[in-house]
C-alpha cells in the first residue's frame, strides 16, 4: 500500500480557523451599530468572567492555538491565508471564525439589532472568502430565534456563495427547542434545497464550566477534552427524532468530535437499540445508516481512529481538516503526517482520496 501523499493530490480541510477582529466585522456595520458591538463583546466577557468561570484565571486566545501557526499572517488576512494553505499544500478549507458572531449577536446582549450585526458579520466572512471563492469556504452564522429571519439570511448568504453554514449544536443553551421541533422545518427544506451543509462545529455546553472551575491544571486541560463527547447528544437529536428522514436532502457533519468513539457508539449504543424495545417514531433506518447518509465528521490526526471509523462506515462520510492554527494543528506538515496516519489506518489510495478532498469537493459543490 502507498503510504507516500503525492505533491499532486488534493487536499481540502474541512476545518481551519481564522480570527476576525473588532475592526473587520465593525467595517461592514453601520457606524451606530458598533458600540452595539463593542458593548455586546464586553457584557459576553464580564458573563464568561463572572458566571461561567467565577473568578478563575482567564484563558486567552493563546492557550488554545499552535504558537507558530497563530502568529502567521494567515490567520488574520485573507491574501496571507491564501499563502499559508500553499506552504501546506492545502487546496482549499472551510473557515471558523475564532470568536463567532452568534456568540455576541444575541437578543439577550443586543436587542433588536442583532440581526442587522449578524448579518454584517457574514458579510465580513464573506469578504474574507471572496478573495478566492473556490479555496476559501465560509462557516456562516445562523441563529435559530427567529426562523423567518433565519431562511432569508440563508438565501441572501446563498446568492454570495455560501456552502455551509454553522448552527449551535446545543439549541436549548439559548432557551429554544431541539432541532426536530416542527418550527424549524422551513429552515431545514430550505438548507436542504440549497444543497447548504450543516455544520455542528464542537463547543462548551455551559454544564462543562462547572468542570473548567474544578480544573486545577494550567491549561484546563481536564476540561478541554470534554467538549467533544458531548456532540453524541446533537448527533442523537438529528437521527433519532427522525429529522433526518423528514429532510433526507438535509446534510450535517459533526467538526471536531474524534472519531475513535464513534464506531463504538453506533454499534453499541445507537444500532442495537432499532431491536430493542426502544420506540423512535420516523426513524426507518439502522442510525448509523442515516449517519453514513447525511452526515459525516472531520478529524484531525487520530490513525486508530480513522481506521475504525473508516472499517464501520466506509470512506464517504469522513473528512480531514488541518485545524489551523489550534494546538492539533498538523499545519505546515499535512502532507508528512497525512502519510504517516493513513498508512497506519491502512486505507487504500482510491479512498484516501475521498477523505482527503473528494467527499468535501462534492458536499460543498467544488468539485
Amino acid at each position: 500500500m502507498n503510504a507516500v501523499v503525492s505533491p499532486d493530490e488534493r487536499l481540502v480541510s474541512a476545518d481551519s480557523h481564522v480570527h476576525f477582529t473588532d475592526e473587520w466585522v465593525k467595517a461592514r456595520l453601520p457606524q451606530r451599530l458598533h458600540v452595539v458591538w463593542d458593548n455586546a463583546a464586553k457584557k459576553q466577557a464580564a458573563f464568561e468572567a463572572t458566571e461561567l468561570r467565577k473568578g478563575q484565571r482567564q484563558l486567552a486566545l493563546e492557550d488554545f492555538v499552535d504558537p507558530e501557526a497563530s502568529q502567521d499572517p494567515g490567520h488574520f488576512e485573507p491574501h496571507a491565508k491564501l499563502k499559508a494553505m500553499d506552504r501546506d499544500g492545502v487546496q482549499a478549507e472551510v473557515i471558523f471564525p475564532e470568536v463567532g458572531g452568534a456568540k455576541y449577536c444575541t437578543p439577550g446582549l443586543m436587542g433588536d439589532d442583532w440581526k442587522e450585526c449578524l448579518s454584517g458579520y457574514n458579510d465580513g466572512m464573506a469578504d474574507f472568502a471572496a478573495v478566492d471563492p473556490l479555496r476559501l469556504l465560509s462557516a456562516y452564522q445562523i441563529q435559530l430565534y427567529d426562523i423567518d429571519f433565519a431562511v432569508k439570511e440563508v438565501r441572501r448568504l446563498a446568492k454570495r456563495g455560501a456552502r455551509c453554514v454553522q448552527i449551535t449544536p446545543f439549541p436549548t443553551e439559548f432557551g429554544l427547542p431541539d432541532v426536530y421541533d416542527k418550527r424549524y422545518d422551513p429552515l431545514w427544506a430550505e438548507l436542504g434545497e440549497l444543497g447548504i451543509t450543516v455544520l455542528n462545529h464542537l463547543d462548551v455546553k455551559a454544564s462543562l464550566w462547572d468542570v473548567f472551575r474544578r480544573d486545577p491544571t494550567p491549561q484546563k486541560g481536564i476540561f478541554t477534552a470534554m467538549p467533544a463527547f458531548a456532540l453524541a447528544e446533537p448527533l442523537m437529536f438529528w437521527i433519532l427524532t427522525g429529522t433526518l428522514e423528514r429532510f433526507p436532502k438535509l446534510r450535517v457533519i459533526l467538526v471536531e468530535p474524534g472519531l475513535g468513539w464513534l464506531p463504538f457508539f453506533f454499534e453499541t449504543v445507537l444500532d442495537p437499540r432499532m431491536t430493542q424495545h426502544y420506540e423512535f417514531p420516523g426513524v426507518k433506518m439502522l442510525p448509523s445508516e442515516y449517519f453514513k447518509r447525511q452526515m459525516g465528521a472531520t478529524f484531525m490526526y487520530e490513525p486508530h481512529g480513522l481506521g475504525a471509523a473508516y472499517k464501520y462506515f466506509g470512506p464517504d462520510c469522513l473528512y480531514w481538516s488541518t485545524d489551523f492554527p489550534h494546538p492539533a494543528t498538523c499545519w505546515p506538515n499535512s502532507r508528512k503526517v497525512i502519510a504517516d496516519q493513513f498508512g497506519k489506518a491502512g486505507i487504500p489510495e482510491k479512498d484516501r482520496a475521498k477523505i482527503l478532498s473528494g467527499n468535501a469537493l462534492r458536499v460543498f459543490g467544488l468539485s
